[in-house]
């Protein structure tokens, strides 16, 4: 399950809810705000993940190089079909 996992690019990502918490403890305590930066962690993480897999599926076995079609079963249906 490598829904959560950590990757280089997260350091920015807890940098930046670090710096969110640090703003909104200003009005709210430090405990809600820190328990709000790790729910905005999770959530974009997730959110992440999601749309990953869903650009995944749509592309499939690849895109054509010609015309930016979805490749299925390793042939382009416009440009197979119009060479035949």
């Amino acid at each position: 399950m490598g829904l959560l996992k950590f990757e280089r690019r997260d350091i920015i990502l807890i940098v930046g809810i670090f710096l969110v918490v640090l703003g909104i403890t200003q009005y709210i305590p430090f405990q809600y705000s820190v328990l709000i930066g790790i729910f905005f962690y999770f959530v974009v993480k997730i959110y992440v993940e999601k749309r990953r897999q869903s650009i995944a599926n749509a592309v499939g076995d690849g895109i054509c190089m010609e015309c930016g079609s979805r490749i299925i079963d390793k042939k382009c249906p416009k440009c197979d079909y119009f060479q035949e």
